[in-house]
């Protein structure tokens, strides 16, 4: 049996492959199939949190070699931002802080 950690990182690359490839490449991720994606799997992010405005300006965030799709390489990046985020976020958490007496 996989361990968490290979089980989390599976499902970080089965992600990607589930939304890729329904229109063009099978390796990136157009602007409408990022946008399902985060609608549907991270929706801290979807459509509903964030305007086009705001999805555009991640997309132009996420292809760092401007060919209008988000890549392994660049979802991957994304990803361990948003890990970052959320690590910043929970360590200073419940348990960091003082007890009530």
């Amino acid at each position: 049996m996989a361990c968490p950690l290979e089980q989390a990182l599976a499902v970080m690359v089965s992600t990607f492959h589930k939304y890729s490839g329904k229109e063009g490449d099978k390796y990136k991720l157009s602007k409408a199939e990022l946008k399902e994606l985060l609608t549907k799997e991270l929706p801290v992010f979807g459509s509903k949190q964030m305007d086009e405005a705001e999805f555009k300006r991640l997309v132009n965030d996420l292809d760092h070699n401007k060919d209008s799709e988000v890549d392994f390489k660049e979802y991957a990046c994304f990803l361990a931002c948003v890990a970052m985020g959320f690590n910043e976020f929970f360590k200073d958490g419940p348990a960091k802080q003082p007890r009530k007496k």
